[in-house]
């Protein structure tokens, strides 16, 4: 069993702490942009999906400067947050978690498109033709078969926020309690004598967490085709 020391302890609370804020904060707007690139047609529907995915492409420090330039104390939309209404994200464990939705978002929404794409439409229509209005029959009928998609894609946006580096560490620093992730923490501990140690159990934590993530991410991904299936 792997013995951690106090700041090994605090970036582990704080990565799993960021990566749930994280994920589940993105889920409302994942369901949304999910829902409108499986079921609309719409001009600039190409450019929104381009935009969704761009953090899986662009390099996270590039991500991270943008989310500087709109978040930051003078930022775009930073300044006018902290000013009127005393939000905000720089160099904050919100910044973090900002930080990691974005760059687990594109996880999240392609997993939930293609489970709405999956979605038997006639069974909605049934359901429509029932009387049922449409928030009864997402609630009843689509989200029931979304949830193992669903979960697979909370799952992997999640894994995804645990480990990330680079958008964090350019938005909001390497801040020990604050800001200090696993994988930030494992970047200060290379850099100094003795680290290697406290490095090599936080390495082994993420690899435990992304297998188990992956593993997990597998395993709902092929219930749901049973269950849309009918199997």
């Amino acid at each position: 069993m792997l013995s951690l020391s106090p700041e090994e302890t605090t970036a582990l609370l704080l990565s799993l702490k960021v990566a749930g804020t994280a994920t589940f904060a993105s889920l409302p707007f994942g369901l949304w942009i999910a829902w409108l690139l499986a079921r609309k047609d719409f001009p600039g529907k190409a450019v929104l999906d381009a935009v969704v995915h761009l953090p899986l492409i662009l390099p996270p420090v590039v991500t991270g400067y943008v989310l500087l330039l709109l978040f930051g104390r003078k930022g775009w939309l930073g300044a006018p947050l902290s000013e009127y209404f005393g939000i905000v994200f720089a160099f904050r464990w919100t910044g973090a978690a900002l930080a990691c939705a974005v760059m687990g978002f594109p996880l999240l929404v392609r997993a939930l498109r293609l489970s709405f794409e999956a979605v038997d439409r006639k069974l909605e229509q049934a359901a429509g033709t029932l009387g049922a209005p449409p928030w009864a029959v997402f609630v009843t009928v689509t989200l029931p078969l979304l949830l193992p998609g669903l979960l697979a894609g909370l799952v992997l946006s999640f894994a995804r926020a645990v480990g990330e580096f680079g958008a964090t560490i350019t938005f909001v620093s390497n801040i020990p309690g604050e800001t200090q992730t696993l994988p930030t923490a494992i970047y200060t501990f290379l850099q100094i004598p003795d680290g290697d140690g406290p490095a090599l159990r936080l390495v082994l934590i993420c690899v435990a967490l992304a297998v188990s993530a992956l593993l997990l991410s597998e395993w709902l991904s092929r219930l749901a085709a049973k269950r849309i299936e009918g199997g």
